[in-house]
């Protein structure tokens, strides 16, 4: 890793706490766990888990042979594993390691049979590798997350999982993210009511293909599809190819910011919902104070029978993903 990247995490989720990218750090947070435990109901960084997103009447319909009701922490809905979901869990760790040649940090968390109402003992692996690379003389910071997760216990015979980076970029460095410039890769959405999708997958009524500016004229909180043809994914997409989602640039501070992930959706979110008091020593953050690239299976894939596969884990399979995050200074 060169002098222009570095990054710091938490063990408590997992959390990615900084990325600094030619020494500005892009990712919102807090300086202290205190503060996120008391704080972050945001999510800022944290790692998503047992399920990322929403489960309708938080019900999983049928598992296991039989159904399973979940915590309603988002009327009338599950979202993101509970209110306890592993994003506000201490990880063991971080264990140094090395893969394809490069310093990695290795965070586990062990999540038990019935934790926030889920059958089966889980063990979920995150890997990060923090690196350079250089093109064209060009230095570009890049920041790899690689999720593994087994059913370990002997409790039932499959689980339900869907893990996401919750982090919050701010590439401008200001109390909002208005001026930033964004381009998604896909025209294609899941249109949703109450966050569950209503159906089958539509273009996204503007275009987002084409460079558009952050504001309060655009504001986002819609799943994007990747891939229409479920069949094709299986539950570790990590021998995936990577695929771009979207990029981002600002013109105050020339900072660029892609996003990459072998996922078949992502979540895009602009933050109009942040309301995060003074603290710690950082300002209050308000809405449009960050934005989000989700990465994931689609919403409410358990109890969808076309995607169920994608999220089913059963005894002796490997659940895995990987998000890549890129970024660099012109």
């Amino acid at each position: 890793m060169g002098d222009k990247t570095s990054a710091k995490f938490l063990s408590l989720g997992a959390i990615i706490q900084e990325f600094n990218v030619d020494g500005q750090n892009i990712v919102q947070g807090f300086t202290t766990k205190e503060a996120y435990e008391k704080h972050n109901s945001p999510w800022f960084g944290a790692n998503i888990g047992r399920v990322a997103n929403r489960i309708k009447d938080g019900v999983i319909q049928t598992l296991n042979g039989q159904q399973y009701q979940l915590e309603l922490n988002d009327p009338p809905n599950a979202l993101h594993g509970g209110s306890c979901g592993w994003g506000r869990c201490e990880f063991d760790g971080p264990t140094v390691l090395t893969r394809d040649g490069k310093t990695t940090l290795l965070y586990t968390y062990l999540s038990r049979d019935g934790e926030a109402g889920y059958p089966g003992t889980v063990e979920l692996r995150v890997y990060y590798t923090t690196s350079e690379e250089v093109e064209n003389g060009k230095t570009t910071s890049v920041l790899k997350i690689e999720y593994e997760a087994e059913l370990v216990g002997d409790e039932c015979n499959e689980t339900v999982i869907n893990v996401t980076n919750h982090s919050y970029f701010n590439i401008n460095g200001g109390p909002t993210t208005e001026g930033t410039i964004a381009k998604l890769s896909t025209q294609d959405y899941l249109p949703l009511e109450n966050g569950i999708p209503l159906g089958p997958i539509e273009p996204y009524p503007s275009e987002v293909t084409k460079e558009f500016t952050f504001g309060p004229q655009n504001q986002f909180d819609d799943v994007f599809i990747m891939e229409r043809d479920l069949s094709r994914v299986p539950l570790d997409t990590r021998g995936e190819p990577l695929r771009l989602l979207a990029e981002f640039q600002h013109a105050d501070t020339r900072l660029h910011l892609q996003v990459h992930s072998t996922e078949p959706a992502f979540q895009f979110y602009t933050g109009q919902g942040i309301d995060v008091p003074e603290t710690d020593g950082k300002p209050s953050r308000g809405p449009f104070a960050g934005f989000c690239i989700e990465p994931s299976r689609f919403v409410n894939a358990v109890n969808e029978p076309g995607w169920r596969h994608t999220v089913i884990l059963p005894k002796g399979k490997k659940y895995g993903s990987t998000i890549v995050y890129k970024a660099w200074r012109e």
